[in-house]
């Protein structure tokens, strides 16, 4: 099966539906293939992550700082960003 981007945009349902009973769907735009949708079986899924950053230990960790005391106006926090 081929569609157009526009197509898939307006019966994305429809196409994937297609796509779940086994057609292999190929998405073109501007008349060339941009992208091919294809049934995926079990063994092809990959497992779900438990973290939402994946698991990725050097992924960068932010915490607050609740020691920054806000109220003082333009302080020394500010420094460096040119205030």
């Amino acid at each position: 099966m081929e569609t157009t981007a526009r197509e898939f945009n307006q019966n994305a349902s429809r196409i994937l539906a297609a796509a779940e009973r086994g057609e292999r769907i190929t998405v073109t735009k501007n008349g060339r293939p941009v992208a091919i949708l294809s049934p995926v079986g079990d063994q092809d899924v990959p497992a779900h992550p438990t973290d939402p950053m994946g698991e990725d230990d050097d992924a960068p960790v932010f915490h607050s700082d609740s020691t920054v005391d806000w109220s003082a106006g333009r302080g020394d926090y500010l420094e460096g960003f040119g205030a």
